[in-house]
C-alpha cells in the first residue's frame, strides 16, 4: 500500500504539478488512512483490497469522534478519492473506493477582510523614512493592488515586474501563469523601494550582525541580510502592521488576497474577470466573495427601505 501512495505523490508532483504544500497534505492524510487500515489488518500488512468505501467510512468516523471538522473530514475524503482514482486508473483496483461517499456539507464562512478604510490605514502604516519601511510599503501596496497569494509574492523576480507598463508576471498554483495590472500608487511604492535593494543585497554591515543569507539577487523582496524574503517574514510583517494601525485582528496576508477580491466585487467588477485575477481555477472558488456582497447588500436594505 505505501509503495502505490509513494508513486502517487509523484504523480502528483510530477505529472500534476502539485505544490510542496499540497503532496504534504496529501502524504499526511493517506499515510493515515494506511496507518489504520494496517490496524485492522493486523497481525499481516493492510492491501489494496482492505480499501473500500466501508473502511474509509470508518476511518473518517473514527477522526471525526476525536474532534476533525466538517472541513477537515471533506479534506481528508478529498485526498482520498484523489488517491482512489489514481489506482483505477493505473488498474490497481476496478473501481473508485471513495467514489460512494458523500463529503459533509461544511459552512462556508466569509472571508476575513478589511474595509476600504482599514486598508488604507493598513497602507500608511510602514515608516516611509526607513529602507526596510519602504519595502514593506511596497509589499502592502503590492498585495492589495494584485490580490497576489503569499507564495505568489515571496516568489517574484525582478523581471516579473513591469514598472512601466504596470505589469505583473505571476507563476501561480500548478506553474499557471497569469498576467497582473497594478495600479499607480503599487508602481510608485516599488520604485521608492528600488534604490534600496543594493544595500540590502550587500547584507549586514556590522560584524556581528549574524551570518549573511545566500544571496538572491533576482528576488524583487530582500531580507536585511540579501536573501529572498520568506513567507513566514512577510506573514509575521503584515500581522505586525495590522496591530499597529489599530484595524480588525485576524488579517493575515491571504485576507488582503479577500480584501482585493471584496472590494472589487463590491464596486462592480464581474466575477469572471476577479477569478482570472486571483488565478482560481473554478469560478465556484471565486463565488466565496458573493457572500460578503450579500452581506453588504443586506446592511444597504436595512438602511435605506423604509419598512426594513
Amino acid at each position: 500500500m505505501r509503495e502505490h501512495l509513494q508513486s502517487f505523490l509523484e504523480y502528483l508532483r510530477y505529472n500534476r504539478n502539485a505544490s510542496a504544500h499540497t503532496v504534504a497534505a496529501y502524504r499526511s492524510d493517506l499515510s493515515q488512512l494506511i496507518a489504520f487500515l494496517d490496524r485492522r489488518a493486523a497481525p499481516r500488512p493492510a492491501g489494496l483490497s482492505d480499501l473500500d468505501h466501508r473502511t474509509i467510512r470508518a476511518f473518517l468516523g473514527e477522526l471525526y469522534a476525536r474532534g476533525d471538522t466538517g472541513a477537515s473530514t471533506a479534506r481528508r475524503l478529498a485526498a482520498i478519492r484523489s488517491f482512489g482514482r489514481y489506482l483505477r486508473r493505473a488498474g490497481h483496483v476496478e473501481q473508485d473506493p471513495g467514489a460512494p461517499l458523500q463529503a459533509p456539507r461544511v459552512e462556508r464562512k466569509m472571508p476575513a477582510h478589511l474595509d476600504e478604510a482599514g486598508m488604507r490605514q493598513l497602507l500608511d502604516a510602514p515608516d516611509p523614512a526607513t529602507a526596510l519601511g519602504r519595502r514593506d510599503h511596497a509589499i502592502l501596496e503590492l498585495f492589495y493592488a494584485t490580490g497576489l497569494r503569499l507564495s505568489e509574492l515571496v516568489g517574484l523576480n525582478l523581471e516579473q515586474v513591469n514598472l512601466s507598463g504596470r505589469l505583473l508576471r505571476v507563476r501561480g498554483k500548478g506553474g499557471k501563469e497569469r498576467m497582473l495590472p497594478f495600479n499607480r500608487s503599487a508602481a510608485e511604492a516599488i520604485r521608492r523601494y528600488l534604490p534600496d535593494r543594493p544595500g540590502l543585497l550587500a547584507g549586514p554591515a556590522h560584524p556581528h550582525a549574524g551570518q549573511a543569507a545566500a544571496a538572491a539577487p533576482d528576488a524583487l523582496f530582500l531580507n536585511y541580510r540579501g536573501g529572498r524574503l520568506s513567507a513566514r517574514s512577510v506573514d509575521r510583517l503584515v500581522r505586525r502592521y495590522v496591530a499597529a494601525s489599530s484595524v480588525r485582528t485576524g488579517i493575515s496576508p491571504h485576507a488582503l488576497r479577500h480584501s482585493f477580491a471584496t472590494h472589487l466585487l463590491e464596486r462592480g467588477a464581474d466575477l469572471r474577470a476577479i477569478q482570472e485575477l486571483l488565478g482560481h481555477s473554478r469560478i465556484s472558488t471565486t463565488q466565496r466573495y458573493t457572500h460578503v456582497n450579500a452581506a453588504q447588500l443586506t446592511r444597504q436594505y436595512k438602511k435605506f427601505h423604509p419598512r426594513a
